[in-house]
């Protein structure tokens, strides 16, 4: 069952793309990667995981797909479109336009990202068909409640169907229309698997290099866009430490703490080079995510932690806080200012913080807040925020760490 399950939720983006490129209709082709999720519940532990399973998963949901058209209703438009033998019938060719995106997950992110929905939808949905993430999750990386997300995934894919929207790569106009939150989900897909909001594991490689991925491509096919060469930089950048993020044992290792010889360096010279593009094709001042590269470039430089640059990475925070303010863009300058002017000076845009809703339940608060006091040696005040810290996060690992901080003083 839990083989099954880590199976499904590493491939399901795939299977869904895949389905979608056939059907046309993303709701449905999540339906049909579930079906195929029930098929493998119900064989694999008796015949033995298969040696490709992705590829079961996928050749079972198009199969599923021909049962499930003919059995519904509902489902008769698509019978129409598709035909009535989907399982033999070869996906359609794609068009020859040298701008079209041969990436059926990149196609889905385009899809799932299309204007008639709202942006909170677009960055729910995707991150639910491509993240693989629950509702719950989603709530979490948005700081939003549970059914908040739950409306917002359930109302995209009926608009989505309603509206007749192609599963397609827009072109010219319409694809710069979407592009901003084309790089918004990419990035929140990589986040999740840089930094997993729930479950035993820490990271998820696989979101990481899907994300990259993804990202690497889009700066391809737009080479004279800023912001893609910027969050290409940006992943880049975070990519290149995973290796060290974590110990032997899957425990998660702070900044402070990483061997950077453990650092790729091959990532971070990739890393400014797209910062590099990013910087020449900026039409003025850098975008959000070329000032988050130009932040983890800052780090990827420095010979070790107490010799960054910290009073330009609070400069940068400074600056990208004017261009999106955000309360955890405030959080991160906050330890920045920490580094360069000292905790006290930190303390004051934390305690701020505390005051705001979306940061209520975010363990990073706490954390932060927790890491400030203890340098300013309020002992018993840092183990009760690190014990809160802990009670906030869904991660295992993350629980861990922070539990073993507070368990240290």
């Amino acid at each position: 069952m839990e083989t099954v399950e880590t199976v499904f939720r590493m491939e399901s983006p795939r299977v869904i793309a895949a389905v979608a490129r056939v059907v046309r209709d993303v709701g449905i082709a999540e339906e049909l990667a579930q079906d195929a999720l029930v098929a493998a519940l119900e064989q694999w532990p008796r015949d033995g995981v298969p040696d490709n399973p992705g590829a079961w998963l996928t050749t079972t949901a198009r199969h599923r797909a021909v049962d499930l058209v003919r059995r519904r209703e509902n489902y008769a438009r698509k019978l129409a479109e598709i035909g009535r033998d989907l399982s033999e019938t070869p996906a359609p060719p794609e068009p020859a336009d040298p701008e079209d995106i041969d990436d059926d997950l990149l196609r889905l992110v385009f899809t799932a990202c299309h204007p008639v929905l709202s942006a909170e939808a677009r960055c729910a949905l995707t991150l639910r068909l491509l993240g693989g993430l629950t509702t719950a999750e989603i709530a979490r990386a948005y700081l939003v409640p549970e059914p908040t997300v739950a409306q917002r995934i359930v109302r995209a894919k009926r608009t989505l169907a309603t509206r007749n929207v192609a599963f397609e790569v827009p072109y010219g106009p319409d694809r710069e229309a979407r592009l901003g939150s084309v790089l918004d989900v990419i990035y929140l897909i990589f986040n999740e698997g840089y930094a997993a909001t729930a479950g035993d594991d820490w990271l998820r490689p696989g979101l990481c290099e899907d994300a990259l991925r993804l990202a690497r491509q889009l700066a391809g096919l737009m080479p004279k866009e800023s912001e893609v060469h910027g969050l290409a930089a940006l992943l880049e950048f975070q990519a290149s430490r995973t290796s060290a993020r974590t110990g032997p044992d899957g425990a998660p290792v702070l900044l402070k703490d990483q061997q950077r010889a453990r650092w790729n360096r091959l990532l971070i010279a990739r890393g400014v080079t797209a910062l590099t593009h990013a910087s020449a094709t900026a039409d003025g001042a850098l975008g959000p995510y070329a000032l988050q590269a130009a932040i983890a470039a800052c780090h990827a430089h420095a010979p070790s932690y107490e010799e960054t640059d910290w009073a330009r990475i609070a400069t940068l925070y400074g600056m990208l806080a004017a261009r999106a303010p955000s309360p955890v863009v405030e959080l991160n300058r906050a330890v920045a200012v920490s580094m360069a002017q000292g905790p006290e000076a930190a303390l004051e845009i934390v305690d701020a913080l505390g005051a705001v809703p979306a940061l209520r339940d975010y363990h990073l608060l706490p954390s932060v807040r927790g890491d400030l006091l203890l340098r300013l040696g309020r002992t018993a005040e840092a183990k009760a925020e690190f014990e809160r810290a802990a009670s906030l996060t869904h991660n295992t690992r993350e629980r861990e760490l922070l539990l073993g901080r507070a368990a240290a003083l």
